[in-house]
């Protein structure tokens, strides 16, 4: 791996961790409902996730559950039906509007984990972020020179920029946690998250 090729990749991943996903969604629905812990608990999750799918990729076992059409169709299906779940939370949110009443229920009720738990079930069970790792890191990888250290610095990297990243957008949501607690700001905001992952959802179940 040369500095060339290492920079050359870091340019595509920031590309990638740039454009907005389920995960930045799923942040920011857990930032909205949690505050700055909910957002960090789900990021954690969306992270140990990454990492997760990052190793199988780089040790050759995602391309075992890419080839194995029942694996990967159950993993499909699992992750579709998932977003749309978290979609449809959020849009139920934006539509009752009753934040003050529901969010006292709500931080008596959701716990840490469940937070974390959010993130890191709608990354483990998106086979479009492992089929992203077989696809990109090839490319940079020589069979005959480079080793499994080298796969591993690459999906990593896009770990660590892609938490970098969701961390970024949650102090920007702290920041401005004021003007987003409006009802009616909230209300657009939730529409917005959970049309978005519902959206995602639905792609990803008519995607052949």
């Amino acid at each position: 791996m040369t500095w060339s090729g290492y920079s050359s990749y870091l340019l595509i991943v920031v590309f990638i961790v740039l454009a907005p996903g389920p995960d930045t969604m799923v942040m920011l629905k857990n930032a909205l409902s949690g505050g700055g812990r909910g957002g960090l608990l789900a990021t954690a999750g969306i992270a140990v996730a990454n990492a997760v799918q990052g190793t199988a990729a780089a040790l050759g076992l995602g391309v075992v559950i890419a080839r194995s059409q029942p694996v990967f169709l159950t993993l499909k299906w699992v992750g579709a039906a998932y977003l749309l779940f978290l979609g449809f939370q959020a849009l139920r949110g934006a539509w009752r509007g009753n934040y003050a009443a529901v969010e006292d229920v709500q931080r008596k009720r959701a716990s840490g984990f469940r937070r974390w738990r959010e993130g890191f079930l709608s990354n483990i069970t998106n086979p479009k972020v492992l089929v992203l790792y077989l696809s990109v890191l090839p490319q940079f990888l020589d069979p005959v020179r480079t080793t499994t250290w080298d796969a591993l610095l690459l999906a990593y990297t896009v770990t660590v920029l892609g938490t970098l990243w969701l961390l970024i957008l949650l102090f920007f949501v702290h920041r401005v946690r004021t003007w987003l607690s409006r009802r009616r700001v909230r209300r657009a905001m939730d529409g917005v998250t959970g049309a978005a992952l519902v959206g995602f959802g639905a792609a990803l179940a008519v995607e052949s």
